[in-house]
């Protein structure tokens, strides 16, 4: 049995967690990211979720590199960088997270850039709509919308869309081109939330505004403060509904986690982040955690941000899964 006193109101399993090690960094273009899941596991995150926590974990500890589904030529589609790999890649994780997700464990995905998160929510949200009938909630905690479709992202890189897909506000009837994806992996906005928001393309500013979608920006939480902020995000999608926390560590201030591809100043505190993560979970509603776009290799070993940025992220995990200061 877990430690944690919050009882669940969508897992049939809470002591259960299906764990997914993605190591693909083919959303963006800075190697090393895919070297994250390991690090994580080999700090021993698994560890204490199993020996301190009670959790039982299913899955194993391979990390996958789903190097089986790169192609060997990839060009660009729609100003898309590596868009069948990052297509083929998602679709396979999207299975692995739906195989979990279906039996009533909770999901733990260990990224990866946050690409990723295509597959992730895709699978998550077909398996809650299969077993609960209800349409899943998503708190996105991130300095970046990630909400670019293809035609308004500066870089093509696919870290930067994951949301315009999910959300159908990018579409492609292709197969190879993300075309797998159907109306039951889909996200509503209305069901969408941001935190910690402070680096937003005019775009993406744009798609915000005229689809009406809540976002807490960094000046949202230095007016209110985290806890009015989390409080406000889950108002707002409301106490009925699964949540699916997808968390990118460059949400945090790179005071906390440098080692991360697109660090930007002025972000959340690593209490702050645990705090988003720890009310999460007291909710009772959580059904999915992704943590994202830890990346060891931009650091210096020298000053420790690789070690920094791994335990900050393990700290964020174990929080979303019931650890408590006291």
């Amino acid at each position: 049995m877990n430690t944690s006193m919050i009882p669940s109101k969508f897992l049939s399993h809470p002591e259960d967690i299906g764990v997914v090690a993605v190591g693909f960094s083919g959303g963006q273009c800075k190697p090393g990211v895919d070297a994250a899941p390991s690090a994580l596991i080999e700090s021993g995150l698994l560890d204490s979720l199993r020996d301190e926590l009670n959790y039982k974990l299913h899955g194993d500890d391979q990390v996958h590199l789903y190097t089986d589904l790169v192609p060997a030529e990839d060009p660009d589609y729609r100003k898309m960088k590596n868009p069948k790999a990052v297509s083929a890649v998602t679709e396979r994780i999207a299975e692995q997270v739906y195989s979990h997700s279906r039996e009533g464990r909770l999901v733990l995905t260990l990224g990866g850039d946050h690409s990723i998160a295509i597959g992730t929510i895709a699978g998550s949200a077909k398996a809650t709509r299969e077993r609960l009938g209800r349409e899943i909630a998503v708190i996105w905690v991130d300095a970046h919308a990630d909400i670019n479709t293809p035609e308004t992202s500066d870089s093509g890189n696919v870290h930067g869309m994951p949301v315009a897909f999910l959300t159908g506000l990018a579409k492609d009837d292709k197969p190879e081109y993300f075309g797998w994806l159907k109306d039951e992996h889909r996200l509503s906005v209305r069901k969408l939330v941001y935190i910690g928001l402070r680096d937003v393309d005019a775009g993406e500013k744009k798609i915000l505004r005229d689809n009406g979608i809540k976002a807490f920006s960094m000046f949202d939480i230095d007016r209110h403060g985290i806890g009015r902020v989390v409080e406000m995000a889950l108002a707002h999608i409301g106490d009925d509904t699964p949540i699916h926390l997808s968390f990118d560590v460059d949400a945090l201030d790179p005071m906390w986690a440098p080692s991360t591809g697109t660090p930007v100043r002025g972000g959340l505190t690593l209490r702050e982040g645990d705090y988003i993560c720890e009310s999460v979970h007291q909710t009772g509603n959580l059904v999915a955690v992704d943590l994202v776009e830890v990346n060891p290799s931009l650091a210096p070993e020298l000053d420790h941000g690789a070690h920094e940025t791994v335990r900050a992220g393990c700290s964020l995990v174990r929080c979303a899964l019931g650890e408590t200061l006291l």
